[in-house]
């Protein structure tokens, strides 16, 4: 018998993203454009005169908690002695244990204080407005976590109004250039309906942010994900690759031959990947969007 589809559990996720994390470009992306664009941002968003005592950062749920810290350490640079705040908001227990390991290790941080909320967005939300007491921060992030809100606009419209003066909000997103954005829109129907999540890309949140009247800027960084393996019968990286692409447990055993058939065809459609030294590169393509206060 055939197991039926479902989706991954919460550890399932995390060995199916660590899978993804290791053959994609993603954290060399994200370090581009810390690089190159972060150190700028960073030093606009904290006004010395306003509040010099300390900084603060709010960071929505991001699956990889190297990125906080060297946006923390990019934010320390930016402001000297400054101590910082810093609030994590996610719901994933071993995301936010792999975090506090982190933070352990990391000598550089004596200046930081932190507090993590094990919660979605949506519950921290609520336990803020609960309190009544805004608290209000220098800098948000959400990197790669709007797939999974409830409410889209009114998860932006909600950390916006976190913001402190001269604050700013950074959202990470698939961009429209990207193969996952060709997947959704061109190719829905070979992916399974056990994912819940929401197929929105930067041209999503943008349309957003107008309607919010909200400023912002948008800076687009390449990526690549070498899924050669999903190809290759019985490859256990491929396994693992097909389950993160399609957030479904054992989708190449799982899913009837026609989808599985389907999918691996729309995945070398060169609106989704290229070929390169023999290898196939799908388009992880990031927007990383830029919300004034």
């Amino acid at each position: 018998v055939i197991p039926s589809m479902r989706s991954l559990t919460a550890e399932e996720y995390v060995e199916a993203f660590k899978s993804f994390l290791d053959h994609s470009t993603e954290h060399q992306c994200m370090d581009e454009f810390n690089k190159e664009e972060m150190p700028n941002i960073m030093a606009g968003c904290h006004h010395a005169s306003h509040r010099a005592d300390s900084a603060s950062l709010l960071l929505g749920g991001s699956p990889g908690s190297e990125q906080d810290l060297k946006m923390i350490r990019i934010l320390q640079a930016a402001h000297p002695g400054v101590p910082i705040d810093n609030e994590i908001v996610e719901p994933n227990p071993q995301h936010v244990a792999a975090y506090k390991e982190l933070v352990n290790q990391a000598p550089d941080l004596q200046n930081v204080s932190f507090i993590w909320h094990q919660l979605t967005s949506s519950e921290y939300e609520q336990q803020v407005k609960e309190k009544g007491a805004h608290k209000k921060f220098d800098f948000i992030h959400m990197i790669q976590m709007l797939y999974r809100v409830e409410d889209i606009p009114s998860t932006i419209k909600f950390f916006h109004s976190c913001l402190d003066h001269h604050g700013k909000l950074l959202i990470i997103i698939l961009s429209d250039s990207s193969g996952w954005a060709s997947l959704w829109k061109k190719y829905r129907h070979c992916l399974p309906s056990t994912d819940s999540g929401h197929y929105v890309t930067s041209n999503g949140i943008t349309d957003i942010l107008q309607r919010l009247d909200f400023e912002y800027r948008v800076y687009e960084f390449p990526s690549g994900w070498d899924i050669t393996e999903c190809f290759i019968e019985g490859d256990p990286v491929g396994s693992l690759m097909m389950d993160f692409l399609t957030g479904t447990k054992n989708f190449l055993v799982t899913a009837p031959p026609g989808m599985r058939q389907q999918l691996q065809e729309a995945l070398c459609q060169p609106e989704c990947s290229s070929k390169k030294d023999g290898r196939i590169i799908f388009s992880n393509n990031l927007s990383m969007i830029v919300v004034e206060s």
